[in-house]
């Protein structure tokens, strides 16, 4: 017999009365909850455990890119050991260039090379090749200006590997070879042979010491297979003669070739016999698919220690006492780690805000199952309940959903993308589950910590905000605005700097994490924290003022939407942070992405100066400006004569110096907003070419110049950049001309930019003023749209160069660092902004079965449909209102007030190599990232409350109108 309450009941002795086990009752009570809750922990645990390995994914590819792209000549560890010491005997001397040797030394420095640099086999090399060049005294060898040809004797290993043979075989050492031999056999590429007229059984003789010269046979020509691969490249001299030049004062420089014979391993010490001082050298090529990007510090670690450090110590240990090693693959690693300093704060900010919504949007989600299930908690509390055995049914209630979801959110990510560390991966899906886990404990445990039967009112309206709610938003204050001054201050990459051409570890380590700390990059999303929390204290202000004004109209549905706003919960601060949150993280984010391609679009038109270029190094033909305005898309052709050797004033500087017709370009400046001014200001006097002649500079006459504009010997109109203009002044200053003849100029006009020059020095004068020759077009700047570059080379013929803006700006987009990094960024805001819609909807799905009873409630008084639709949607208006309104606002202040910290430069206009023109990467507010989320949130949430209204009309008002049922 067991006592239930009040209530006997009588069972037998060993048998257990039946007990629903919880877990399983609550998930069939509620499966569409439990089904939400899923799909929800699903995506979440998918988009934030993809977010680490596409980051590895990007930066180790757009490592491995840097690698690639930059020469094997500088990539390439290369080492090498004089040549063997005089002291020594000769066979001595010999068996340390013998291929065994060389190849024993090789593989012993393979082991002393420190991962995570690692040598890749197939282009690492190593032989024995002499350190100077040895005049060759063929006669048919050609002399541009009569000095003998000189020759490089090499016996690399692997030549029958990395090259195809043309002619001929390869060349072989037939018996023992030693200083004395007499004669030997090479091999030539198929550049050598046809720049130096070499061809199979030629024979080249080359000087020896105390003897005979050394006499090679060509026997072979061969084709290197990969001519841009490690094994060629390190030395290019072995693929590619060179054309030496002399020093001369004065006159005509004295050039002469070098070539190198490829000679087989076996015949290196024949080298000893020569004046050459032969060296043994091992290249070690690095592998681009072992290079890691977070292993950037341990890797120039590596590089130094092979430099100048432990590494280099056991190299010497290995071959030679002054062996010594060197490379510029330090350098490259530096200018990758500055990129990746530059690019990986604003990664960051992106991350921090979409982090921060979708955390909200799981907390929205534990209190709205808290609120749907308060009655029942509330029960279980009031019959005896305890607060920890209830948080622990409720943990493990929702670890049953959540644990799941998060693993197969896991698996779609690993499959989405299969490359990058796996731990990052996990831990981050096991912190989002476990957040998923704990927030409808947490949320039970706050709410129900004392026993109540009814809980008090928390209108919006009403509720005091208290003493620690007032010194957390004070903290919060503090905190944002330490972020904004340090951003505004140090800047995304300010402080990477150091890492530009330094290998140092701790250099590119620092430059690798970047300088734009967590605080930094949690700028915008505190700025966001900061505008939720003041908006939800100034939010019951004007709905106050407005229902005064409301209740004296006509019709109860405006004055009872204000006053329900009125008493929203306390807890729609959840609601109005994520969407605050994601609409100045999408703000911040869309004027990134705008300003990356807007600064790519500037740095394209600055470098051409239209949005075609056509260029040749002399004069173009006579009838290409016309036959090029009858191109598709073409609108407008402006004609240029550029000299880039114009000498102003007496010194020896140059500056490039551009005739113009002062109409066109006054338009064309006009519209690319490159240095606008008036065509009067550049004409010269008298508008038109005068009939006289330019001073040549030997005091005689150009014919068919002009001495001055108009003939009448004024100074030239002349618009220069600030640099030259400073440096000349504004009075007359003559001008030295490429062909000869003199101008005089004034500057009158100084801009910073124009099309047809890029750079911070040039003149622009009117083509009138020019003499014929220097007065002739030799560039043509077109304006359109849709250029169809094959169409405009058929045109303009082979020898012109076509460039278009399309193209030039496709080139700041080239590496894997850059373009990754974009795709990042928009997948962040991109997903910042759908949890901010599930936020807005989790809100009104919250309100919806109270809305729906006060519909109920107000029909059966009178109230229509129609009505019933505007009341809902005037309820959910100013919310909704608020937050579009205060996110625009919200976002337009993050941008402005971070513009300055904010430097774009790294992820738009990185190229390696060159200098980005200045101000063309800079943060600016893009309306339509302001805008269009704010509407789409206004549609939303009046769309929805609509949709609410509606669906409800259908049902009917029978069910609602019960008392005691759940809803």
């Amino acid at each position: 017999m067991s006592e239930v309450g009040r209530r006997w009941t009588f069972t037998r002795r060993d048998t257990e009365p039946p007990v629903a086990p919880w877990i399983r009752t609550r998930l069939r009570a509620a499966p569409g909850a439990a089904v939400a809750l899923a799909l929800l922990v699903l995506a979440t645990v998918c988009l934030a455990a993809s977010f680490p390995r596409a980051v590895d994914r990007y930066e180790d590819a757009g490592l491995r890119r840097a690698v690639t792209d930059a020469t094997a000549l500088r990539t390439s560890v290369q080492m090498s050991a004089p040549p063997p010491s005089l002291g020594a005997t000769q066979g001595e001397r010999e068996s340390v260039l013998r291929p065994a040797a060389v190849r024993e030394r090789y593989e012993r420095i393979l082991k002393v090379i420190e991962r995570p640099l690692v040598a890749e086999p197939g282009q690492s090399a190593y032989g024995v090749r002499t350190t100077k060049t040895l005049e060759a005294a063929e006669k048919w060898l050609p002399r541009p200006t009569g000095l003998p040809a000189h020759m490089t004797l090499a016996a690399q290993n692997g030549l029958a590997e990395h090259a195809r043979l043309r002619a001929g075989r390869l060349p072989r050492a037939d018996g023992p070879v030693t200083a004395t031999t007499a004669e030997l056999e090479a091999a030539v590429t198929t550049e050598t042979a046809e720049r130096l007229h070499i061809e199979v059984g030629s024979v080249i003789h080359v000087p020896a010491v105390e003897r005979a010269p050394l006499a090679v046979r060509v026997t072979g020509i061969v084709a290197p297979r990969d001519r841009e691969g490690a094994y060629w490249a390190t030395q290019p001299i072995l693929r590619t003669p060179s054309l030496v030049r002399l020093p001369a004062q004065g006159a005509e420089p004295s050039t002469y070739w070098v070539g190198t014979l490829l000679l087989a391993p076996d015949a290196a010490p024949a080298l000893l016999g020569t004046p050459g001082a032969p060296a043994r050298y091992w290249q070690l090529a690095p592998a681009p698919s072992a290079l890691t990007a977070r292993e950037l510090p341990r890797l120039a670690s590596a590089i130094a220690a092979l430099e100048s450090g432990p590494g280099l110590l056991k190299v010497r240990a290995l071959t030679d006492p002054e062996a010594d090693a060197s490379t510029d693959l330090d350098d490259v690693l530096a200018s990758y780690a500055e990129l990746r300093s530059g690019i990986r704060p604003l990664i960051a900010v992106a991350a921090f805000g979409s982090a921060t919504v979708a955390a909200v949007v799981l907390l929205m989600a534990g209190g709205l199952a808290a609120d749907r299930r308060r009655g029942e908690l509330t029960l279980l509390r009031a019959r005896g309940v305890s607060l920890r055995g209830l948080t622990a049914r409720l943990f493990a209630e929702t670890a049953v959903v959540a644990v799941p979801a998060a693993a197969l959110g896991l698996a779609a990510a690993l499959l989405a993308v299969p490359y990058g560390r796996l731990s990052y991966a996990v831990w981050t899906a096991a912190a989002v589950a476990l957040l998923a886990c704990a927030m409808l404990p947490v949320r039970a445990w706050l709410t129900h910590r004392a026993v109540r039967v009814h809980g008090a009112r928390e209108d919006l309206a009403d509720v005091r905000p208290s003493r620690r709610r007032t010194v957390a938003e004070l903290t919060l204050l503090v905190l944002a605005s330490a972020a904004v001054y340090a951003l505004r201050s140090r800047g995304t990459s300010g402080g990477s700097g150091s890492a530009s051409g330094s290998g140092d570890a701790a250099d590119l380590d620092a430059a690798g994490s970047g300088s734009g700390d967590q605080l930094v990059a949690l700028a915008p999303v505190l700025i966001g924290v900061i505008a939720a929390l003041v908006l939800v204290r100034l939010h019951p202000l004007p709905l106050r003022w407005l229902a005064r004004p409301a209740g004296r109209l006509r019709g109860a549905v405006g004055h009872l939407s204000l006053a329900r706003a009125g008493r929203t919960s306390v807890s729609a601060v959840l609601p109005l942070l994520a969407l605050l949150t994601a609409l100045t993280t999408a703000a911040f984010g869309g004027s990134v992405l705008a300003g990356v391609a807007d600064a790519r679009d500037r740095a394209a038109l600055l470098n051409l100066g239209a949005d075609a270029r056509v260029e040749v190094m002399g004069a173009l033909p006579a009838g290409l400006p016309q036959q090029l305005r009858s191109a598709s898309g073409v609108r407008e052709v402006t004609p240029l004569s550029i000299g880039y050797q114009a000498r102003p004033g007496t010194g020896v500087e140059t500056v490039p110096l551009a005739g113009v017709d002062p109409e066109g370009y006054a338009r064309l400046a006009r519209g690319t907003h490159l240095g606008a001014f008036a065509a009067d200001e550049l004409k010269a006097a008298g508008g038109s070419k005068a009939s006289g002649a330019s001073k040549t500079a030997g005091g005689s006459k150009a014919t068919g110049g002009s001495k001055a504009a108009g003939g009448s010997g004024a100074p030239l109109p002349a618009l220069a950049s600030p640099t030259v203009a400073d440096r000349y002044g504004t009075g007359p200053v003559p001008v030295r001309l490429e062909d000869g003849s003199e101008i005089t100029v004034r500057i009158t006009v100084v801009r910073e930019l124009t099309p047809a020059v890029s750079g911070t020095e040039f003149l622009v004068v009117d083509r009138a003023g020019l003499g014929a020759v220097p007065a002739r077009p030799t560039a043509l700047l077109l304006t359109g749209d849709h250029l169809d570059k094959g169409a405009l080379r058929k045109a303009a013929g082979p020898a012109a160069d076509v460039r278009l803006r399309a193209d030039e700006r496709a080139r700041y987009v080239d590496s894997p660092l850059q373009s990754g990094a974009e795709r990042v960024y928009a997948v962040a805001v991109a997903a910042g902004s759908g949890y901010a819609v599930l936020a807005l909807l989790l809100a009104l799905v919250r309100a919806a079965p109270e809305r729906s009873a006060l519909l109920a409630r107000l029909r059966t008084m009178g109230l229509t449909r129609s009505q019933g639709r505007r009341l809902l949607v005037l309820e959910a208006l100013p919310q909704a209102l608020l937050a579009a309104v205060g996110g625009a606002l919200t976002g337009w202040a993050a941008v402005r007030l971070l513009a300055p910290g904010v430097d774009l430069t790294a992820v738009a206009l990185a190229t390696p190599g060159d200098t980005p023109p200045p101000g063309t990467a800079a943060l600016h507010t893009d309306p339509a990232s302001l805008l269009l989320p704010a509407l789409a949130v206004l549609l939303v949430a009046t769309g929805v409350a609509a949709a609410q209204a509606w669906w409800t009309g259908r049902r009917g008002s029978v069910r609602e109108l019960r008392a005691g049922d759940a809803r």
